[in-house]
């Protein structure tokens, strides 16, 4: 009984390895170390390049990610912002204007040119409102920004393009354009058709002169953003190495000088 005495009492003293899966492990960690282990600290604190470039791109794409939604409600439709890419629409609108596009009768139901003329509202310099629309409904062409002319009923289609058949919808023509866009050529889809109320992105809102310009050249403003973004992680992981002797040269002088 009395060795048995004897290894209890010294058991007391010795204190057994904790596993590193075991929560009593966590418990006894400071907070601080808790957090190292913590992957999201880890990838937020890391000094690799790679994780840094990655850290700053999810950042940009977040924020782009914030002010594109924060369009959509504001403007009710999607794409928001268009930008002007040909001559149709000139004097009005010039290549790289950047467009800003809302829901068809949000601010105001869609008025043609025809009863704009009648009721004096003008938009972009002329009379009705300017809409974004997809050629015969295609959503996997690019959209057409023209003017809203009027809206033609079947007779009054069939009057106008004999022998085609075709629907009720807005006739539409850029400011720039001698004929309407309805009953011309267009690469793709062939004769463009009426367009009807669902094949309406939206109207157009205001623009902004020259700032579509990036957009224009998406490829290549995405390489310039990620080649400074890849020249400030440079500059500061410099900055970071440098810091130590630097500090090491000012306690040398402050040496000298004492």
């Amino acid at each position: 009984m009395s060795e048995i005495a004897t290894i209890l009492h010294f058991s007391r003293f010795i204190q057994l390895p904790i596993s590193a899966d075991s929560p009593e492990f966590y418990g006894s960690m400071s907070e601080r170390e808790k957090e190292r282990t913590d992957p999201i600290t880890r990838f937020r604190e890391s000094k690799n390049p790679i994780v840094s470039l990655v850290r700053d791109l999810l950042w940009v794409i977040g924020v782009v990610g914030g002010i594109a939604l924060c369009l959509f409600l504001i403007s009710g439709t999607w794409p928001a912002m268009v930008t002007i890419e040909s001559e149709s629409m000139i004097p009005h609108m010039n290549v790289g204007d950047l467009v800003f596009v809302v829901e068809k009768d949000r601010f105001g139901t869609l008025v043609t040119r025809e009863e704009g003329s009648n009721s004096g509202y003008e938009k972009f310099g002329d009379y009705g409102d300017v809409i974004v629309y997809r050629p015969n409904g295609r959503a996997d062409l690019h959209p057409i920004i023209h003017r809203a002319m009027e809206w033609l009923d079947v007779g009054e289609v069939e009057e106008m393009y004999p022998g085609l058949n075709m629907h009720e919808g807005y006739l539409t023509k850029g400011d720039n354009n001698r004929a309407p866009d309805q009953g011309s050529y267009f690469r793709g889809i062939g004769v463009i058709e009426p367009v009807k109320g669902e094949w309406i992105v939206g109207k157009a809102f205001f623009a902004i002169p020259l700032l579509g310009y990036p957009a224009l050249y998406l490829p290549y403003f995405a390489l310039l953003v990620v080649f400074l973004l890849l020249i400030h992680e440079l500059i500061s992981r410099r900055r970071s190495e440098s810091s130590p002797e630097d500090e090491k040269g000012r306690d040398k002088r402050r040496g000298r000088g004492r």
